[in-house]
């Protein structure tokens, strides 16, 4: 059996993400983003609460934009446009995935603030920490392997990475350890701030949706601070778990659960239905990470092994010796 199965995920992976970039290209191009609204209702905010090597690079990019918004937003959309298009046309993915680094990056100090970690009151609930860098990881793990025809495909897209299985592990336990850091903080376990957070998020969004958020935030209550404790140690089993072979997939699947209340109770899908949302927020990449580490079934890890071992044995067995007939 050869590579086929990681090289497919890992295209697919390239794939979804790509359409995540044309959405948020499509979200970009929204008749709000033309507006000098953009800078001062979307960029300036992030930089609340920051310290300066962080919001002062942020400011700085909201004053850009205001002296020219429909231009910048052109540009901004369009890029955003040319990556995901570069992710979906296979000649074009390295080019596009070193794009989607660069760019992802750049959002998330300039139009995230860093996904605001410096402020104390991130929470991973609401999208800490920010979509943009999650791009930028997803990216890395998806870089096309460069493994031989016929190896061995026993790992998942994440070891298959330049970063490796180590490193890739270590990355998703820094991601998840942080959120569990940040569900810790006094701002998250203070009386009624996850409810508050949970119900200010309903505020423009279709009724079915505010009506369920509104209703998760009544059934937390004002005193919050055990929920967030108790989802502080979930997180802490989704960080750890990772660096158990065993434990991988049930991790993984609780991952992408959690990821999911969080994307609809917590992020209002990225508030896309506003019309004024850029980014369907850090619970969707938060999905497609996971799939980034699944890894692949153990049938197919066998008939690797039996491959690998029959390609790396012997070419033909030596020819027995000829007896001549007895005269």
């Amino acid at each position: 059996m050869t590579n086929a199965r990681p090289v497919g995920a890992r295209r697919g992976i390239q794939g979804v993400l790509g359409v995540i970039w044309l959405l948020d290209a499509a979200l970009q191009f929204q008749p709000y983003m033309f507006t000098r609204a953009f800078a001062t209702r979307v960029i300036e905010p992030a930089a609340a609460g920051s310290p300066g090597f962080v919001a002062r690079p942020v400011l700085l990019a909201g004053h850009l934009i205001q002296h020219n918004p429909a231009a910048f937003d052109a540009v901004f959309a369009t890029v955003q446009l040319a990556i995901g298009l570069g992710l979906l046309w296979r000649p074009t993915v390295r080019v596009a995935l070193i794009g989607s680094m660069a760019w992802a990056l750049s959002i998330w100090w300039l139009g995230e603030g860093l996904g605001q970690v410096f402020t104390g009151t991130a929470s991973p609930v609401t999208g800490a920490p920010g979509a943009a860098v999650l791009y930028a990881l997803i990216a890395v793990l998806a870089w096309p392997s460069r493994a031989q025809a016929g190896s061995v495909a026993s790992g998942s897209v994440a070891s298959g990475s330049p970063l490796g299985g180590r490193w890739s592990r270590l990355a998703w336990l820094a991601l998840w350890g942080s959120g569990a850091c940040f569900l810790l903080l006094a701002a998250s376990r203070a009386a009624g701030a996850l409810r508050d957070s949970i119900a200010g998020g309903a505020a423009g969004e279709p009724a079915w949706l505010a009506s369920a958020e509104r209703g998760a935030a009544t059934s937390i209550g004002p005193d919050g601070g055990a929920i967030s404790v108790t989802l502080a140690v979930v997180f802490a089993v989704i960080a750890l778990g990772i660096l158990v072979p065993a434990a991988t997939r049930p991790v993984l699947v609780l991952a992408v659960i959690v990821a999911a209340a969080c994307w609809v109770l917590g992020q209002s899908f990225g508030g896309i239905a506003t019309g004024q949302a850029t980014d369907p927020n850090s619970g969707l990449p938060l999905i497609l990470l996971a799939a980034t580490y699944w890894p692949p079934a153990r049938s197919s890890r066998r008939s690797s092994r039996s491959t690998a071992a029959a390609m790396s044995g012997p070419a033909a067995m030596p020819a027995a010796p000829v007896v001549p007939p007895a005269q």
